[in-house]
């Protein structure tokens, strides 16, 4: 079951001689419960078009549409709050709140939705990514792989759609890289859930289900 596609989708920078096509008539689909890695050298357009899927960024032209809802076509606000409840996002520098304990930073989003988190859940999640006994503590107090599993954690707290992770293990070494993946994997296959990961690196890129290869906002690779 298709859970997220673009269709010729487009962001230009620039005009002239001096455009630039970051996201060039890029058309793609996701089945549900998949795990997607979208791989390309810096200025391929990945994060660009990681941006306009998760609706942080406006296409100049084209469509997305996640759970069969066209979010090009919603108003700011309501942007926001249909971001919010159906994706999540895992990002390079993890992005916690450091005035946030772990809990608070894993149950933000839900909270920010006006709802009560779902305990049983949420210490699940805990359990699973092995950051149970880390619930009071304060991100600082984490190593970068602990705080990554923190916002693995918060990313799939809402049970989102889509999970979209930018270059998750890109300040992490090779060891917590691998663990960090590992994890992914296993949260895709554990919550049922569907992710779609850019990365400049091939090695982790195979982790994935398949595998998409960007080149000057193209895809040149990987099946559509």
């Amino acid at each position: 079951m298709e859970i997220l596609k673009t269709i010729h989708l487009k962001k230009y920078y620039g005009s002239g001689e001096n455009i630039v096509k970051a996201v060039d008539d890029i058309s793609f689909s996701v089945e549900k419960g998949s795990f997607t890695a979208i791989v390309g050298t810096s200025g391929s357009g990945k994060t660009t078009l990681l941006n306009l899927v998760g609706g942080l960024d406006y296409a100049d032209d084209g469509e997305v549409v996640v759970g069969g809802q066209s979010i090009m076509r919603m108003k700011e606000e309501e942007l926001t709050v249909f971001r919010r409840r159906n994706i999540g996002f895992v990002f390079q520098n993890y992005n916690l709140v450091s005035v946030l304990n772990v809990y608070k930073n894993i149950t933000l989003p839900i909270r920010l939705d006006g709802n009560k988190p779902d305990e049983g859940y949420i210490g699940y999640i805990g359990k699973v990514l092995g950051i149970e006994g880390k619930m009071d503590c304060y991100p600082n107090q984490l190593s970068g792989g602990q705080q990554q599993r923190v916002a693995i954690a918060r990313a799939i707290a809402a049970k989102p759609a889509v999970l979209l992770a930018d270059e998750p293990t890109g300040n992490l070494d090779s060891k917590t890289s691998a663990e960090v993946m590992g994890l992914l994997k296993m949260t895709g296959k554990e919550f049922h859930q569907t992710i779609v990961m850019i990365t400049h690196n091939e090695a982790i890129a195979q982790l994935a289900d398949r595998v998409i290869h960007l080149e000057d906002g193209k895809i040149v690779g990987g099946e559509a």
